[in-house]
């Protein structure tokens, strides 16, 4: 003997309900998941955190190359040549027993802090970089005054095995003077 069960007339909508439910969060889920993946393996997120790595590492490396302190000047060189490579590591390194001479006689305090930097320009596949910065520079001299000066400067980074290193460095030009 079989025995048939019957189900309530008013549960067959029910069961449709959730039914339904189910397969809208499994869209939903299916949906979302997609995005996620999309978003994990699009090249413009890479690029933008290889833009936000070369702009902290830029940012630094000029802070610490405008920042000296006479009393530790061998460990703030020692910093300037673990923040650079290529042609101004090179400068560095050769000029280091000369300046450090000339901070000591000198007997100056410089510190540096970051107002603003930008990246202008990333190339991500050549690991180069150019950005600028603007820094407010205290000097502090022996008698112990003090003078603030804001600068503008423009590096170039280049991507080493050590990370983002500025390559070069110099003053960004002042608008308001005509090229001739």
């Amino acid at each position: 003997m079989t025995r048939t069960v019957r189900t309530p007339a008013g549960s067959r909508p029910a069961l449709a309900a959730a039914l339904v439910l189910v397969l809208a969060a499994g869209a939903s889920a299916a949906w979302a998941g997609q995005d996620w993946y999309a978003a994990a393996h699009d090249e413009s997120a890479g690029y933008a955190v290889q833009r936000d790595e070369a702009l902290a590492a830029g940012e630094q490396a000029v802070q610490n190359l405008n920042t000296l302190d006479h009393r530790r000047v061998e460990q703030g060189i020692d910093l300037w040549e673990t923040s650079t490579t290529g042609e101004l590591h090179k400068q560095l390194v050769e000029g280091r027993e000369e300046f450090t001479g000339q901070v000591r006689t000198a007997r100056t305090v410089t510190t540096a802090r970051v107002l603003s930097g930008a990246v202008t320009e990333l190339d991500d596949r050549a690991g180069r970089a150019r950005l600028l910065v603007a820094l407010r520079i205290t000097v502090t001299t022996a008698d112990s005054k003090s003078s603030d000066k804001d600068s503008r400067m423009l590096g170039e980074l280049t991507r080493t095995n050590g990370g983002w290193k500025l390559s070069a460095l110099g003053q960004a030009p002042v608008g308001g003077s005509a090229a001739g």
